[in-house]
């Protein structure tokens, strides 16, 4: 299948109905979270290229939240999420079976839960993830390709994993490098990368809604033909910020 929608030419798209949004304004937990000096140095250190408090605010966090972020990583989100919900709110780190049977894989963000109070790491089969109480946000950044590779792979039960677990109305926020136009699925493996389009169309297969997409963290510069990790190219991809919404 082709998908001729990309990140850039969607903004071309004026009938579509749904607006490219402007750079939002943080709320004062997200500016709060974004400063806190526990951060590590290596984590600031990206907040010009990531914008993290202009992408909490795009996706809406705010106080209180319960979060589900699929596969954490080294936590760069995480630690910003968890101070932004506040004590109220709470993080579910999810982190697939077979990563996490890895030796140490799990030390760092166990770690990390030890030190904020309000975030679980959760391992389970990401095609059928359940978690203990409806969310309000689904989080996934530059590892929505990762879920088509490998011999288990199965989006959809994702997608339909993710649709369960929010409450009516919730948001599931997909943040990844983009791929060429027309190349759907193609390059996930390979250069890590997934057009646009692909991930609306599963997305929307699932029955969410688009509610609106960023350009926050497009970058024309790049030609979207090397791998992410590419030292000419490594930090500075074109990525495309895509929220969707569960009906109420």
């Amino acid at each position: 299948m082709k998908y001729a929608f990309t990140f850039a030419a969607a903004l071309l798209l004026g009938g579509s109905g749904i607006a490219s949004a402007a750079a939002p304004k943080a709320s004062s937990a997200i500016a709060a979270a974004v400063v806190d000096s526990a951060r590590p140095a290596a984590d600031t250190a990206r907040d010009a290229s990531r914008k993290p408090a202009e992408i909490v605010a795009f996706v809406g966090v705010k106080p209180g939240d319960k979060v589900a972020e699929m596969m954490p990583g080294g936590g760069y989100f995480t630690r910003i999420l968890s101070k932004t919900v506040g004590p109220k709110g709470h993080i579910y780190a999810l982190v697939p079976e077979g990563f996490a049977k890895r030796p140490g894989a799990l030390d760092g963000l166990n770690a990390l839960a030890a030190q904020y109070g309000n975030v679980t790491v959760v391992t389970a089969d990401m095609a059928a993830f359940k978690l203990p109480e409806p969310v309000d946000v689904v989080w996934t950044s530059e590892n929505y390709h990762d879920f088509h590779n490998g011999p288990s792979a199965n989006i959809d039960g994702l997608n339909a994993a993710t649709y369960a677990a929010l409450k009516p109305g919730g948001v599931y926020y997909i943040e990844d490098h983009a791929a060429a136009a027309g190349t759907g699925i193609t390059a996930t493996s390979t250069l890590h990368r997934i057009d646009p389009g692909a991930a609306v169309s599963e997305v929307e297969k699932a029955g969410f809604k688009l509610d609106g997409r960023s350009t926050l963290l497009a970058d024309a510069a790049d030609t979207h033909d090397k791998p992410v990790f590419d030292p000419s190219i490594r930090g500075k991809t074109d990525k495309f910020a895509l929220r969707f919404r569960k009906p109420r």
